[in-house]
């Protein structure tokens, strides 16, 4: 299939690239560059791409498309909740407009990467499905229902979108990202010998490693139209449902010499959720994730060490709201985060 890949400089994206091109795929980049550059070990090999924001993508873009895998978004709370109208606008309107240009220029799928965060505080015991009250509780999160309400109203019979709900993602990238909890805690006790916990360690969190996520948008790509057609899928493994505390004891263990720090804040978070993931592997047949978040606290630890990751760029080049930050402080990027000509 020839695919556009929004967001193939991002994290996800310049996995998931690689990973649709060996499965025979055509892929097509599309990215504003903003991380192009947040680089650790060697440089990926991107397919070839549009260099646009997501907001001034026009027809010509889509033009002999055959599917849209759309990853492109200001990512984060942290991010989100510091500009929440560019949230709205990027990860809202745009993704909302890319939609319709691809359905009016005969795209056929649309894979769009939502979150499980759209559950927020779920709380309870039981396992949180697909048809669980959504109640986010950030702009992001915010963000992602809309689009996912307003994909569901673009369904038609030669439109097809797909929702894939992915828990919180972790796994070395050559793009990395510092701002998401294992990365971050792996980085943390790799730095400083230390697996800080800003938390009292009881919430849960779903994780899921960036190489599954590829396989599963490359399954969802070629999966039956009845099967996927207009529905929302949570993207991970119920082994990956952990504590905050689990996870640090798992970094402790990946790093060594490191001790887990708790300390015992409630903090600003209140999202509390295990999520159940069986329905994609009900759709696509034989699917399952691979990676464990033991296996990703030792693959992290093992590339930070290889790669030589510094405190410099653990704060700066590896989160996102720093990048942005400094960007916009040296005048590359204007107030609405677009590039300056």
């Amino acid at each position: 299939m020839r695919v556009l890949l929004t967001g193939h400089q991002g994290y996800l994206g310049t996995v998931m690239a690689p990973v649709l091109t060996a499965a025979g795929h055509h892929v097509t980049g599309l990215d504003a560059g903003l991380f192009a550059d947040c680089v650790l070990g060697p440089p990926p090999a991107d397919p070839q791409g549009h260099r646009v924001d997501l907001r001034d993508v026009t027809a010509e873009h889509l033009a002999g498309v055959d599917a849209v895998i759309h990853l492109a978004a200001l990512s984060n709370d942290p991010l989100g909740s510091l500009a929440p109208e560019l949230t709205y606008d990027i990860n809202h309107h745009a993704s909302v407009r890319l939609a319709r240009l691809a359905r009016d220029a005969g795209v056929r799928r649309f894979l769009y990467a939502s979150t499980c965060s759209v559950y927020g505080a779920a709380g309870g015991e039981d396992l949180v499905g697909e048809d669980a009250p959504l109640r986010p509780v950030t702009p992001y999160a915010e963000s992602k229902v809309r689009v996912e309400d307003d994909l569901h109203a673009l369904a038609d019979a030669d439109f097809s979108p797909v929702c894939l709900r992915n828990a919180t993602a972790f796994g070395y990238s050559p793009r990395l990202r510092a701002d998401i909890v294992l990365n971050n805690l792996v980085g943390h006790a790799f730095l400083s010998g230390e697996v800080l916990v800003l938390s009292d360690g009881t919430p849960w969190r779903p994780l899921v490693h960036a190489a599954d996520i590829a396989r599963a948008f490359t399954a969802a790509l070629t999966a039956p139209r009845e099967a996927v057609h207009d529905r929302a899928f949570n993207i991970g493994s119920e082994i990956n449902n952990v504590t905050v505390a689990e996870i640090a004891e798992q970094v402790a263990a990946a790093v060594a010499g490191s001790k887990v720090v708790i300390t015992g804040e409630n903090g600003a978070d209140p999202r509390s959720y295990r999520v159940d993931f069986s329905r994609f592997r009900t759709a696509i047949p034989g699917f399952d994730c691979e990676w464990t978040v033991k296996q990703g606290a030792l693959e992290l630890a093992d590339a930070y060490r290889q790669f030589g990751l510094t405190r410099e760029d653990f704060d700066r080049r590896f989160t996102r709201l720093a990048v942005l930050s400094a960007a916009s402080d040296a005048g590359t990027v204007d107030d609405t985060l677009r590039w300056r000509r």
